[in-house]
């Protein structure tokens, strides 16, 4: 926060702890005479000081050291176990050099002699602005763990999808065989369940996928279809005491999408809106068509003009407050008892997928409605359509080589979920072996931190092996690996961790592509 923002701010709620109204005067004037524009809340005693904390919500707190029945240094602590960054400066007549270095090991900000105010209101912009800059740095570290947690479980999906896709598809074929003992009623409806169950799971890998790749397969979506299955599966799901409306107003409309992730996200809305309505209530679910203005899309939307489809599910149940809305896309919140804090997150990325925006609006007591927006022309651009083909590998031999053993097996259950044929290594000597039996691989995704055979000399070793494709160096962010010693490689390429699917996949591809040196 700059003393330019500062000034813009319409006031600061300043938590005055002071007994003496002149001093409580001559502090403020000081912030007058600087511009400051404040409120403020005069406090001389625990009670009204902790009332003011809860009720007032002050931006910052400037405290005398010793009052009767009352300190200072008790209104830091109380302070500093509610909040680690409120700034708390203290303002004294009596504070001595070792009791200001003291306080400032305990939680205080700053300190100001009341004999010498003239830097008050530059320790006020100072304190407000680190403040500032250490809950956004705060709030930066929390995005990142979930951001780290979510790509995780992003990586994991493909790789059980892989392997689900294996074990689904002797069901699927089980299932034909079954069906051709039609002299057996029970064998074929046997065979047909089997192979129904089957395909549901094989659509249930792809929504998999499509969760780790962040793209989907697109086909043609008549509506009056989507929603005759979409009913037969919440048939069951609904209690007596909730009664479900449909309203589609033209069920012949055809769109471009994902059936099995339409009916997932719906699903997940409409499962929520039931266990908002523990007492009954109703559920509505309808459609229309309109043309969206640009000022609709929010700034880190894609701005689409043209016809849009909205499906709204609208519910009469218990709402939601403005604190849950805040938090109701980020990964692993929830209010459920027994939830993943993913639901909501799934059915943002499938609308997202189809080119399209999610809205919620919501009042406590009054309901909750989400409306889902997909375009019906132009979903997907030619250039993300292109960017999305190019993630796909063609069969190319990868060589990985990471120590760790759970980062490895990911790497290559990833890989192989792409389209790559990933061979993995747990070291650079298991490397150099695999070469030896199955020849020079393709690419070449190496971990920089292996400690036995360090990334560098497994590199070297390669080459001296005669390979000269592509490498992939995956490094710590500002830990890059000593290059020096090693011949010049044209395409090497060299990843921070943590890094995401999206960037790994298209710096393979880079690689491959021979587009040069990258960094």
């Amino acid at each position: 926060m700059s003393n330019s923002q500062l000034r813009t701010l319409p006031t600061i709620r300043v938590l005055q702890v002071e007994d003496s109204e002149l001093d409580a005067e001559l502090v403020l004037a000081e912030l007058d005479s600087d511009g400051i524009t404040y409120e403020v809340c005069l406090v001389d005693d625990e009670a009204r000081f902790v009332a003011a904390l809860d009720e007032f919500k002050p931006h910052i707190v400037l405290s005398d050291l010793s009052m009767p029945g009352f300190s200072g240094q008790h209104a830091l602590d109380l302070l500093r176990k509610r909040d680690e960054d409120l700034p708390f400066i203290f303002v004294s007549a009596t504070l001595g050099e070792d009791a200001a270095i003291e306080a400032l090991r305990n939680g205080a900000t700053d300190y100001i002699l009341k004999q010498n105010p003239a830097r008050l209101a530059s320790a006020v912009r100072r304190a407000l602005s680190e403040a500032d800059s250490r809950r956004a740095s705060r709030r930066a570290e929390v995005e990142l763990v979930r951001a780290q947690r979510f790509e995780s479980l992003a990586m994991l999906a493909g790789g059980l999808s892989h392997d689900l896709r294996n074990l689904l598809q002797p069901l699927l074929l089980a299932g034909d065989s079954l069906q051709d003992y039609q002299d057996d009623p029970r064998l074929a409806r046997l065979g047909k369940l089997v192979r129904d169950c089957g395909k549901r799971g094989l659509d249930m890998v792809h929504s998999m996928l499509s969760f780790a790749r962040g793209a989907r397969r697109a086909e043609q979506v008549r509506l009056g279809a989507l929603f005759s299955a979409f009913g037969l599966l919440m048939q069951g799901s609904i209690p007596r005491t909730v009664t479900m409306e449909l309203a589609i107003d033209d069920p012949e409309l055809s769109f471009e999408g994902n059936h099995t992730e339409l009916q997932q996200c719906l699903l997940n809305l409409c499962l929520n809106a039931i266990q908002a309505m523990p007492d009954g209530g109703h559920l509505r679910i309808e459609t229309s068509q309109m043309d969206l203005p640009e000022n609709f899309f929010l700034d880190e939307e894609q701005s689409r003009l043209g016809r849009y489809l909205r499906i709204s599910v609208v519910d009469s149940g218990l709402g939601m407050d403005e604190k849950v809305l805040e938090h109701l896309f980020e990964p692993f919140f929830t209010t459920k008892e027994a939830g993943t804090g993913l639901g909501l997150l799934s059915c943002k990325r499938i609308v997202g997928s189809h080119g399209g925006v999610m809205r919620v609006d919501s009042v406590p007591g009054r309901g909750t409605r989400f409306d889902l927006y997909f375009p019906l022309e132009g979903q997907v651009s030619d250039e993300q359509m292109e960017m999305l083909d190019n993630l796909e590998g063609s069969a190319e031999r990868v060589l990985v080589v990471v120590e760790e053993a759970g980062q490895l097996s990911l790497l290559t259950d990833t890989l192989d979920a792409y389209g790559y044929q990933a061979h993995a290594s747990q070291s650079g000597t298991a490397a150099l072996q695999w070469i030896e039996a199955g020849g020079l691989p393709d690419l070449v995704v190496l971990d920089a931190d292996m400690n036995l055979f360090t990334g560098v000399r497994t590199l070297a070793a390669l080459i001296e092996q005669g390979y000269l494709g592509g490498v992939v160096l995956l490094a710590r962010p500002g830990a890059s690996p000593d290059l020096h010693e090693l011949p010049p490689l044209e395409h090497l390429y060299v990843v921070d961790k943590p890094f995401t699917t999206q960037v790994l996949l298209r710096t393979l591809r880079k690689a491959l592509g021979g587009a040069g040196v990258g960094g």
